[in-house]
C-alpha cells in the first residue's frame, strides 16, 4: 500500500528534474536583440572557461570576469566576427586555458604522452638496474682469520 503513496510522488519529482534547466549566471540585460546572435554567443560562452572558477563556463559563472568575458564574445559577434574568430581573439588574448575543451595539439600530444614515457624509462631503469645487479660476481668467500674474527664478534668476545 505504500508504494502506492510514494510512486505518484516520486514520479512528480522525476518530472520536475526533467524539465529543470539548470541555473546560467548571465542576466537578461547581457542578452543581444538578434535571436541567431545571442544562440552563438551562449553556445560559444558555453564552450569558454571561466578564468576565476577554472571549473566552470563563463556562462555559468557569477565571477565578475565572467560578465565581462560574456559581453566581450558578444561585442565580437555584433562587429562581425565569426565563431573561430571569437575563439581565436579569446585564445590570443587570455591563452589556451581559456577554452574548456583543449585544442589537439604537439602541446596535449606531449601532456598525454610525456607521463607513460617517464614510467617507461623509470621501468626499464629498475629492470637494468636491478638485473646488472644480479650478474655481478658473488662476494669473495671468507678466509679463515675473517671466520674466526667474525665467530667471536658473534659470541660476544
Amino acid at each position: 500500500m505504500n508504494r502506492f503513496i510514494f510512486a505518484p510522488i516520486f514520479g512528480l519529482l522525476l518530472g520536475l528534474l526533467a524539465i529543470s534547466n539548470p541555473a546560467f549566471a548571465w542576466n537578461p540585460d547581457e542578452a543581444l536583440k538578434d535571436p541567431v546572435l545571442e544562440s552563438r554567443a551562449r553556445s560559444i560562452s558555453a564552450e569558454l572557461r571561466c578564468l576565476v572558477c577554472q571549473n566552470q563556463s563563463i556562462d555559468d559563472s557569477d565571477a565578475e570576469l565572467a560578465k565581462d568575458l560574456r559581453v566581450l564574445v558578444r561585442e565580437r559577434l555584433v562587429a562581425g566576427d565569426s565563431d573561430e574568430q571569437v575563439f581565436e581573439y579569446l585564445v590570443a588574448r587570455y591563452g589556451e586555458f581559456v577554452l574548456l575543451k583543449p585544442r589537439v595539439g604537439l602541446k596535449t600530444y606531449l601532456l598525454w604522452a610525456l607521463p607513460a614515457a617517464f614510467l617507461l624509462l623509470g621501468g626499464a631503469a629498475l629492470f637494468f638496474g636491478n638485473r646488472k645487479t644480479r650478474l655481478t660476481k658473488a662476494l669473495p668467500e671468507l678466509t679463515d682469520s675473517e671466520k674466526e674474527r667474525l665467530a667471536k664478534i658473534v659470541q660476544g668476545e
